[in-house]
């Protein structure tokens, strides 16, 4: 474990903070509508990190907000059946955020749709949430970018809760999760990632996310390389710079998942106290599901960190998790930690 992020995490609970979000996945040929039936998915990426977290034998507590009625009694029930504890969920507003997405596709172009207005969540304000209350027993924090793409308004509630999580000395990870759908309130993501990254310790996404989230560019004739070697070398370059950038970062890590030769191809890389690693590579013909697994992916990042795994240990861990997620249906995974073992074993 790299220095800097080696501590006793156990003494508190990983906090994930986002928005609840109910996903309903219409089939592309619209099949749905002759059957009267639309599958429905509870999720959010901050619920999925949570999910696996607390599947992991990690104390998982969750913040959202959500309107006080019946459907939201159903739907924290179902989150309660999953070990996380839901204490933390903050009552008002008037509705839960919806997405849609066609089964089996990625979330970009048109399979996407957001239905997140007005909701619950994105109607908190600064001052309305207790922080003190919120963070107590918390020694982890982790939220994503999605939340300040909602709104200016969330993003100062991002900010809000950022500063409080830093002065009492939790550690904050970050995944860069880049949604262009979201990002319509007049501000580039640079402008309000810049000011929150700042606080955190550990940093997830890709070498693009980094370049379209804080600014730091990629090479020119990088992007359609397909040379594994010149996009670990482009990562250790963004990360160091992201170092540079932001000094309480002590992790960057950045996955590469590409579908463009008829295989799915996955990798991963971590960069932690001056020292660089990347994992085993993956690859399959066929999956179920893209939805979620760099969600888990930053779920088995802080099950390493937060277990006081080694820098290659929590790599691999988090690729191997990562990779086994794109077989699974639901939004978050249902892979043991004795599966993902497994799989590490069998790639070596």
């Amino acid at each position: 474990m790299s220095k800097g992020l080696s501590k006793n995490y156990k003494d508190g609970a990983v906090l994930s903070f986002g928005e609840l979000l109910l996903r309903l996945s219409p089939d592309d040929g619209g099949q749905w509508l002759a059957d009267n039936a639309l599958s429905v998915f509870v999720g959010g990426a901050e619920l999925n990190v949570a999910s696996a977290l607390s599947l992991w034998d990690v104390p998982s507590q969750y913040f959202t907000a959500l309107p006080k009625n019946g459907l939201s009694d159903q739907v924290i029930g179902y989150v309660n059946q999953k070990g996380i504890s839901t204490s933390k969920v903050f009552y008002g507003g008037s509705r839960i955020g919806l997405y849609f997405l066609t089964k089996g596709k990625d979330l970009k172009h048109d399979a996407l749709i957001y239905d997140r207005a007005n909701s619950a969540f994105a109607e908190l304000t600064p001052g309305t949430v207790d922080w003190d209350k919120a963070l107590t027993g918390v020694t982890w924090f982790h939220f994503s970018a999605i939340c300040p793409a909602i709104s200016q308004q969330t993003a100062d509630v991002c900010l809000e809760v950022l500063q409080a999580a830093s002065a009492r000395g939790i550690t904050i990870s970050v995944d860069l999760n880049y949604r262009s759908k979201l990002w319509q309130y007049g501000k580039q993501p640079q402008d309000v990632m810049t000011e929150l990254v700042k606080y955190c310790d550990v940093i997830m996404g890709n070498i693009w996310a980094a370049e379209t989230m804080l600014g730091i560019p990629v090479l020119g004739d990088i992007h359609e390389s397909g040379q594994k070697s010149i996009y670990l070398k482009e990562a250790l370059s963004t990360s160091k710079r992201m170092v540079e950038l932001f000094p309480k970062c002590k992790a960057v890590a950045n996955t590469f998942r590409f579908d463009g030769s008829g295989e799915i191809e996955y990798y991963a890389a971590l960069y932690a106290e001056g020292d660089f690693y990347s994992s085993h590579e993956y690859s399959a013909k066929e999956i179920v599901s893209k939805v979620g697994s760099g969600d888990c992916f930053m779920a088995g990042l802080i099950y390493g960190f937060y277990n006081n795994l080694s820098p290659q240990q929590t790599l691999e861990y988090a690729t191997a998790a990562a990779f086994k997620k794109l077989f699974v249906a639901s939004d978050a995974t249902t892979n043991t930690v004795e599966e993902i073992t497994n799989t590490i074993e069998d790639g070596k």
